[in-house]
């Protein structure tokens, strides 16, 4: 059994998808930092200076009472219980972005892995598929 595990681990599928995991896992994060402070911050400002990442509906008072806070912190802080929705456009957001990002490289490498098939030129004809084709050709016109 140990050996059938060394074979799988050491095989280049295995190594592949390890690297592919660790290359997803920057990647998102990537996304997610773009999402989060470079695409949001002007949409919300273009929609009254909204902070999607503070959009969230108290469900449950916190410790203090309250049920009005400024911040999703505050909030999460007070023992609130919330629903963080900006918090999921963020994510919903990045997703897309995620999705449509590896729909582009594996079509991209779908494209390089297709060739075109070659165009094979006819063959040529021999003397005596030429002769009949004259005579066809003959006899064609004879009416």
């Amino acid at each position: 059994m140990w050996q059938e595990f060394k074979e799988f681990a050491v095989k280049g599928n295995a190594i592949d998808l390890a690297v592919g995991l660790i290359l997803g896992a920057a990647f998102g994060t990537i996304v997610t930092t773009l999402v989060e402070k470079i695409l949001m911050p002007p949409v919300g400002l273009l929609l009254g200076g909204i902070d999607f990442s503070n959009i969230f509906t108290v469900l449950k008072a916190g410790t203090d009472g309250a049920t009005d806070y400024a911040t999703l912190a505050a909030a999460t802080e007070a023992g609130a219980v919330v629903i963080a929705w900006g918090e999921l456009m963020n994510a919903l957001i990045s997703f897309v972005i995620v999705a449509f990002s590896v729909f582009i490289l594996v079509r991209w490498i779908n494209k390089m892995k297709r060739t075109e098939p070659a165009v094979e030129e006819a063959p040529a004809l021999t003397m005596d598929q030429t002769l009949l084709g004259e005579i066809r050709d003959l006899l064609k016109a004879r009416g």
